[in-house]
């Protein structure tokens, strides 16, 4: 079994890590493949993980690094197991003391897979041709790159017009990432296994716009309007961005593939959101007398 390693080198302990999960692999038949940033950190030379298409994959840090696994994988429909190095780790599965019992399960088999909606964005450019194109599992973001300032944009879904939103930006969710930027913007939280997108105002500057829950077979359309279309940025699950400027347009729809996460043990979303968001009302406590 082939499975690509992910992490984050400013977790400490990552090396520690990876020494460990190279003893733990061998007995359980597993090839480990690395991505080229992390082979200083191995005691060995390693595959790289560019040049082969694991059987699965783990990723060694927190929810960023998850994120950024998936987008690694460049489309392709890999289990990926998420292990814990952080503090939150909502979308990981594991922590590093479960790590034999992770790896026992991945070649057993014993796990459910979660299959993730995930945005696919386009821009195209005022000359009519595609600026970039990239893929999101929890977001695509449209704000200023500097000072916060509003912005004004116009918003159209599958070519009806929705209007313009002057905000200090917008936010497209997929419903993994309802939970995250677009959750401290004031959107809702949509379970998983709704095909949806969330369109989200950041700091809408007027009260008649407010989030919309979109169907996933949808395609949104996001357009600079002057004044105010300078210095603006789009940002794919906050780690990659590029520059937007009036004339180009932003086409975000589902993409054609989707991120399958495996899930360890018996908690279902719910119990992960009301654990890791401190979902529910205030604990239980003494009342003074």
């Amino acid at each position: 079994m082939k499975v690509g390693v992910v992490g984050n080198p400013r977790y400490a302990d990552l090396k520690a890590v990876l020494a460990s999960l190279a003893a733990l692999a061998p007995p359980r038949g597993i090839e480990l493949l690395t991505e080229p940033s992390l082979a200083p950190l191995w005691d060995e030379a390693r595959p790289y993980l560019d040049q082969q298409v694991p059987d699965a994959l783990i990723t060694f840090g927190g929810d960023g690094t998850l994120l950024r696994g998936a987008r690694v994988l460049r489309g392709r429909e890999v289990p990926i197991l998420g292990v814990n190095l952080g503090r939150v780790g909502y979308l990981t599965t594991a922590t590093r003391a479960e790590l034999p019992a992770a790896l026992d399960a991945l070649v057993a088999g014993r796990y459910v897979l979660e299959r993730r909606l995930q945005l696919h964005a386009t821009i195209i450019s005022d000359l009519g041709g595609v600026r970039s194109e990239q893929q999101a599992l929890n977001d695509v973001a449209i704000h200023k790159s500097g000072v916060a300032r509003m912005v004004r944009i116009r918003v159209s879904i599958d070519g009806e017009d929705l209007g313009p939103y002057s905000a200090d930006g917008v936010v497209v969710a997929s419903p993994t990432g309802s939970t995250a930027y677009s959750l401290s913007a004031g959107g809702p939280i949509v379970a998983p296994g709704v095909e949806a997108m969330i369109l989200t105002p950041i700091c809408a500057h007027t009260l008649a716009v407010r989030p919309i829950v979109i169907p996933g077979d949808a395609t949104i359309c996001i357009e600079p309007m002057a004044p105010g279309a300078d210095d603006l940025l789009v940002s794919f699950d906050g780690q990659l961005g590029t520059t937007l400027t009036l004339g180009d347009r932003v086409y975000v729809r589902r993409d054609l593939t989707s991120v399958m996460l495996i899930r360890l043990g018996e908690e279902g979303y719910y119990t992960r959101m009301r654990q890791k968001l401190n979902w529910g009302d205030l604990p239980e406590r003494e009342i003074a007398r």
